[in-house]
């Protein structure tokens, strides 16, 4: 009877109880917004106007469906003060243009309840948690760190960012980052050698809040953009 039984579950496609399947996509990707005091309310509008911009564009939908999946799962993740709960829109899995859509108008209207130090390290833990967290399997995960300053935090009980780029290591997790070079004009430097981790990791720079947008779309673009593993055999 167990073994007929076991053959149902199996033919219904059903998992048993704790073993719900997790949702397949080519992609888990955080962007991890800056919203510490050098950010002000409206460089911290134009950060989410600019995301929102990005996943109305045509080519990165198109990069969206790109892939085995055609789909990819999406997380904005606001950080700043190390101790503060970061806040996240939730994660959106990405079929269509609709859904590109409602994840734009969710990032755009996103309110603002961080402030203070600049933590991008505990930004980092925090994206990396929330991949680690959700019932989402994908081929790649990515975590997007945009900022416009080094990190400002003692070291202290916090996850300071050369720590949590080793995390990211161990986990196999990608971190890019996009440097606002406003008032930092070395900090796409600063991000290669201490936020970028991972093969195939990157930093693009913008040269202010107002080229974020464009700097944001080609960065998604290259992110997204779905690219096989070629493997050759001797």
């Amino acid at each position: 009877m167990r073994h007929l039984l076991a053959f149902f579950i199996l033919a219904m496609g059903f998992a048993p109880a704790g073993q719900a399947a997790e949702t397949a996509v080519d992609l888990e990707l955080v962007l991890a917004v800056d919203a510490s005091g050098s950010v002000n309310d409206q460089e911290y509008q134009l950060q989410l106007a600019g995301i929102a911009s990005g996943f109305r564009d045509a080519a990165v939908r198109k990069a969206i469906r790109s892939g085995p999946q055609k789909s990819i799962a999406v997380n904005l993740l606001i950080w700043a003060e190390p101790q503060a709960p970061k806040d996240t829109t939730g994660w959106f899995v990405i079929t269509s243009d609709a859904d590109a859509e409602s994840f734009a108008r969710s990032v755009e209207a996103y309110p603002r309840r961080q402030t203070g130090s600049t933590a991008i390290g505990e930004g980092i833990a925090a994206a990396l948690r929330s991949i680690d967290t959700n019932s989402i399997k994908g081929e790649r995960e990515v975590v997007d760190v945009s900022g416009d300053g080094r990190e400002s935090v003692a070291r202290e009980f916090t996850v300071l960012v050369d720590q949590a780029r080793a995390m990211a290591l161990a986990r196999g997790v990608i971190v890019n980052g996009l440097a606002i070079q406003n008032e930092v004009a070395d900090l796409a430097d600063y991000y290669r050698r201490n936020v970028q981790s991972g093969p195939e990791s990157f930093v693009m720079a913008a040269k202010d809040y107002e080229d974020f947008a464009e700097a944001m779309r080609r960065k998604l673009l290259r992110e997204i953009e779905y690219r096989p593993r070629i493997t050759f055999l001797d």
